[in-house]
This record gives C-alpha cells, sequence and structure tokens, in this order.
C-alpha cells in the first residue's frame, strides 16, 4: 500500500476537514506576509527617494560652491596650484601674452605676439658680403664678431646665420657645433621661433635621429616652447619623420589645447566679462569657466567632474549631462531609481543625476528577508503541526480499529469453547450421553476446552501487565534445551490430534540461562502456535536450538505463506495480523508477538524474523547464555 493510500483509510473526512483548515490558514499568513512586505517596500521607495533628493540637493550645493569659489579666484587672479582641479588648466590672457597653470600642460598656445624688435640693421653689412658680393668667407668673419655679442638674441642671429654659409659650403662637421651652441640659447626666439627649437631642428636634420629629435619630439610633449598649433604640427611631424615612427600625442593635452584656442578665436574682443560653458574637443567633454576683460582674463579650463571629488558613496551613484543628455561626468546605472536636478532647478551649467546601487535602502525597516523567514517559518510551524495532528489522529483511527478487530477475535475465540462447553454441559446434564464411553469423551472435552479458556485469559491478563508494567519476572538458571523439549512435549498432543507433528533439532548441552520459566514458556508456545496456525496443510514444524556466540538461539520454523517485508517490523505490535491470517483464515487475538517480544526483552534478548512469501517463516529468540556457561562454551 503507498503512502498515500495509507493516508487515504478513514477518517478521510477528517482528515480533508484538517487539511482544508490548513490550507485556509496557510493562505491567510502568506497573503498577510505578502500585504506587509509590499507595504514595507512602498515604505523603503520612499525612503529611498528621500535619500537620493538629499543627495542630490547635498553634490548641487556643492557644485554651486565650488563654482562661486573659483569665480572669486578667477577675478582675483590668485591662482594656486592646489586650486587647480585635477586635469585642468588655468589660462591668463593679456593683449600679449598667455600664461598657463600647470606649466608644460599646453602643447601649443592659442595667442602668440612678437617683440617689435628689428635686428636686419645689424645683420646688413655681413648679408651684403653673403647674397650680394658673393663674399661668404668676409660675411662669416663679420657674423663670427657679432656671435660674441652680450645680447643673445644679436648672437642667436649671427650663429643661425654662420651654420647657414657652413652648411651650404658643405662643411658640416663645422656646422654641428654652432647649432649646438645655438641650441644652448634657451627663451630667444628668432623671427618668431624659439632659437634652440631651431637648432635642435637643424641638428636633427643633419645628425643621427636618436640625439636631436629625440630631444626634439621630447620638448615639444613637455610644452618646453611656446608656439603656434601650426608651428607645433609643424614640428611634431618633422620628429616623426627624423625618427621613422608616429607616436600618438596625450589626448587631454590634445583637448585643452585645442579648446584654449578655440576659445580665444571665438570671443575675441567680444568676450564677456564673466561666463561659463561646457565644450567639447577630441570627443570629451570640458568646462570653460572665465572671469575679466578682453584685454585680461582669466580663465580655467577642467572636466565637469572636477567638481565632483567627493568621498564614493555605498549606496548611490552621481553623474552629470548636457542638455542633450550626453554622459559629461560620473557613472549612470541604467533603469535605476534616480533623482534628477535640471539647470533650471540649480542653476548648475549641467543636470544632476543622482541613481541607486540597488532598489533598496539601509534603515532602522526590518529587512524583507527576515519577513520571509518569518513567515517560512509559521509556514513549516502549520504543516508540521497539521502533519502530526493528522498522523496522531489516523493513528488512534487505526488503534481503534484494532481495538475492534481485537475484541471481535477475542470474542470469536471465547465463544467458540463456551459454545462447546454448554452444548457438552446440557448433554450431560440431561443424561443424553449414549454411552458411558462416549460420556467420558464429552468430560474429556470439556477439560480440554476449559484448558483452553483458562490459557485464552491467563494470556490476555498477563499482556495486559506486561502493556503496564505490573509483571513480575522470576529469573532462575534453565537449561534452554530442557526447556524447548518440555514445551514441545506439552503441545505435542494438541498437534498429533490435528495430525501433524513438531521436529525438535539440538544437541547443545548445559545451555544455561537465566530466565523466568512460565514466561519463556509462553513465548515459546505463542510462536509454536502460530506456526501451526499459520502452516495448515503442512504436516510439521521444526523448532531448533543452537550457541551462536554468548547466545543461545531458539528457532520456530514453518512452511507458511511467509510475511511480506512490508509487515515485517509491525506484526511485534499489539492487535496487528498480517495478511497471512486473511489467507490462512487463522484464528487469533494480534496480541501473541506482541507477548513475545515484552517478555524477550524483559530477558535481555532480541527476537528476529526471516520470512520469504510463499517459503514460510523462521522466528528466532536470541537469549544470552550466563557467565558460567558461555565460559564453559567458550
Amino acid at each position: 500500500m503507498t503512502p498515500l493510500q495509507e493516508w487515504l483509510k478513514p477518517p478521510r473526512t477528517l482528515l480533508l476537514i484538517l487539511f482544508l483548515l490548513t490550507c485556509v490558514s496557510i493562505s491567510g499568513v502568506i497573503w498577510s506576509g505578502w500585504k506587509l512586505s509590499d507595504q514595507q517596500r512602498i515604505v523603503e521607495s520612499q525612503r529611498l527617494q528621500e535619500n537620493l533628493d538629499q543627495a542630490a540637493d547635498r553634490i548641487a550645493t556643492t557644485i554651486r560652491g565650488k563654482l562661486a569659489e573659483t569665480g572669486d579666484r578667477l577675478a582675483g587672479n590668485a591662482p594656486a596650484p592646489d586650486s587647480i582641479p585635477p586635469g585642468g588648466i588655468w589660462l591668463n590672457f593679456d593683449s600679449k601674452t598667455v600664461t598657463a597653470l600647470p606649466q608644460g600642460r599646453l602643447l601649443y598656445e592659442p595667442l602668440i605676439v612678437e617683440s617689435a624688435a628689428n635686428d636686419s640693421d645689424i645683420f646688413s653689412v655681413p648679408e651684403i658680403f653673403e647674397f650680394i658680393l658673393a663674399q661668404p668667407e668676409q660675411a662669416l668673419r663679420t657674423y663670427r664678431q657679432l656671435s660674441r655679442s652680450p645680447d643673445p638674441r644679436i648672437r642667436a642671429g649671427a650663429l643661425l646665420r654662420i651654420a647657414r654659409i657652413l652648411r651650404a659650403d658643405g662643411r658640416l662637421a663645422e656646422t654641428q657645433p654652432v647649432y649646438a651652441e645655438m641650441a644652448r640659447l634657451t627663451g630667444v626666439r628668432i623671427a618668431g621661433l624659439p632659437a634652440d627649437l631651431i637648432a635642435l631642428h637643424e641638428l636633427a636634420a643633419i645628425s643621427p635621429p636618436s640625439g636631436p629629435a629625440e630631444q626634439l619630439q621630447n620638448g615639444l610633449l613637455h610644452g618646453r616652447w611656446r608656439l603656434s598649433k601650426g608651428q607645433f604640427e609643424f614640428y611634431w611631424s618633422e620628429t616623426e619623420r627624423f625618427l621613422g615612427r608616429q607616436r600618438e600625442l596625450p589626448q587631454d593635452r590634445l583637448a585643452i589645447s585645442e579648446l584654449a584656442s578655440r576659445f580665444m578665436e571665438e570671443t575675441g574682443q567680444d568676450a564677456d566679462s564673466r561666463g561659463q560653458t561646457t565644450a567639447w574637443s577630441q570627443n570629451r567633454p570640458f568646462f570653460l569657466i572665465w572671469r575679466g576683460s578682453p584685454a585680461a582674463r582669466s580663465a580655467l579650463i577642467v572636466p565637469p567632474g572636477a567638481f565632483l571629488h567627493l568621498t564614493p558613496a555605498a549606496d548611490f551613484v552621481w553623474s552629470l549631462a548636457d542638455q542633450r543628455g550626453r554622459l559629461l561626468a560620473g557613472q549612470k546605472i541604467p533603469n535605476a531609481r534616480s533623482a534628477v536636478r535640471t539647470t533650471a532647478d540649480t542653476q548648475l551649467p549641467w543636470t544632476l543625476i543622482v541613481s541607486a546601487r540597488s532598489s533598496t535602502v539601509a534603515g532602522p525597516l526590518p529587512q524583507r528577508k527576515y519577513l520571509r523567514l518569518g513567515i517560512a517559518v509559521i509556514v513549516s510551524f502549520l504543516l508540521l503541526g497539521t502533519y502530526f495532528i493528522a498522523r496522531a489522529i489516523r493513528r488512534e483511527a487505526e488503534i481503534a480499529r484494532m481495538q475492534s478487530d481485537f475484541v471481535s477475535a477475542v470474542s470469536h475465540e471465547f465463544r467458540s469453547p463456551l459454545t462447546s462447553m454448554r452444548q457438552l454441559s446440557e448433554i450431560l446434564a440431561e443424561g443424553r450421553a449414549p454411552s458411558e464411553a462416549r460420556r467420558q469423551l464429552y468430560y474429556q472435552t470439556l477439560v480440554q476446552e476449559t484448558t483452553r479458556l483458562q490459557r485464552l485469559v491467563e494470556g490476555l491478563l498477563n499482556f495486559g501487565k506486561m502493556e503496564a508494567g505490573a509483571r513480575q519476572y522470576r529469573f532462575e538458571s534453565l537449561d534452554a534445551g530442557q526447556m524447548v523439549r518440555r514445551v514441545v512435549s506439552e503441545f505435542e498432543p494438541f498437534v498429533n490430534g490435528l495430525g501433524r507433528r513438531i521436529e525438535v533439532q539440538g544437541n547443545e548441552p548445559g545451555c544455561l540461562i537465566a530466565a523466568d520459566a512460565d514466561a519463556l514458556s509462553v513465548a515459546l508456545r505463542n510462536l509454536l502456535d502460530n506456526a501451526i496456525k499459520y502452516s495448515p496443510g503442512q504436516p510439521a514444524v521444526w523448532v531448533d536450538w543452537t550457541v551462536r556466540d554468548r547466545y543461545v538461539a531458539i528457532q520456530v520454523r514453518d512452511l507458511g505463506p511467509g510475511i511480506p517485508e512490508s509487515e515485517r517490523k509491525t506484526i511485534f505490535r499489539k492487535f496487528v495480523r498480517g495478511s497471512a491470517a486473511t489467507v490462512t483464515q487463522a484464528k487469533g487475538s494480534g496480541v501473541g508477538l506482541a507477548m513475545v517480544r515484552h517478555i524477550v526483552d524483559a530477558h535481555g534478548g532480541e527476537i528476529t524474523v526471516a520470512s520469504q512469501p510463499g517459503q514460510g517463516s523462521a522466528f528466532t529468540i536470541l537469549l544470552p547464555l550466563t557467565e558460567r556457561s558461555a565460559l564453559e562454551k567458550s
């Protein structure tokens, strides 16, 4: 029988009602938990939004403060290295020069105005010798005299012309020292170009590329000279040509240099005295803020995120976007709950977005996982309670059924001998016995039925005492073999009357055990009685005993229908009768094997059963040997 069929046995209606009540209770608990969880989710969502709004307002206030502080510094033209945000540059413009902090940040400058100094009169005489009279040696002597001038501009111009004459004459060995001397004149410009830049370029053109060309490229990369965009691009391409390889320029510095030049070109003389804007250069966003007049002003170019050097928050992230929605700085989380502050809300040049890292917020509210855990515990208790209640109901119903079967079986067991005794007593009392032999037979039958009835009553009374724990055992040293033979001899008349026999095997002498002779005899008689009843049509049953380790094994075997494996653990319970009782139509009360188990347990032993359907059963009682007997056997 399957477990489901077991549960569907009566009382089905009571179990069904219990199941329905449990389902209703569990549904109510789950519904209440879901509503509470939903309300908690709404409260958490509101709290999360409040936290995001507060964070957005706090960040917007921080940015406004930094912008105001930056504007004041620009208006006061008071740059400080530590006040320039990382990745930014501070520019001071006037009508003639551009000053950048930190130095070397610009690759090229947006404004270069040369001084009005004119050196053409100084070099006019030697140039007549060089170009008109075709007397290069005379010109060379004059240039050498001028190269010793204390004025670095005159000295640089003279060295450039000396190198030109020597190079034109093919005297390259003498040309290189002249360019090398010229390269040491820093801060001197000739015809709008730095003298040392010109010298390094010419040296790279006539020397191996590993030396002057490398110096020239590194100088360009680190902003060593003030150059226009065109000058920078020309000399950079020259270094790549000299070295035979291309080198990528730093994109951030290139973008800032390009943006500074564009700013000067677009604002010019019509620029407002103050302003700020977001611009893109080299696919990178930058923020420009300036103060002052067109003739003298200060500007700051920085990445937009430079104003948001905040401690990273564990529960939210921020980002800045322009009017077209392009990300300028920070991090965006798609489809996340966010607080948005537009330009109209904050008076900032960007849209501020603060997004939650997750959909929940930490706080004093109970976590949903604890709520779910509580619901799971309640549901588990309901299910377990229902299971144990249903199990108890089913067990009580089963016990009530077995008790009813027991009463019915016992009543039948009592009715049979009582009926026989009444009929025989009436015959004897009325003198209707046909002969003295028949009368004697009736008397013997009355004795047998009386003995049978006495055994039934004693068996039930003994079982009741055992169940109540009131049965007193008197242990004494017994020979197991003699006890077995005595019980068999008492049982043989009844078996012989049925035309059957009991075969006894066992030659172990002196198998002493500590036992209650009466109780153990009752146990063995019950096993023999079952073997006879459950193997009808078989000529014999077998009883044997032997020693196993320190135990005496008393076994009763039959060739009955056997016991299914599913019933082998239940047949020792009270009121339980196996399926073989139905097959063999054997009579019984259902307490015999239960009584056997009680008696064997009281003796410190064990009873086992081995059976195969259709091949009979073997019940074995294992009882410990006494110490003396155990020593003799060992």
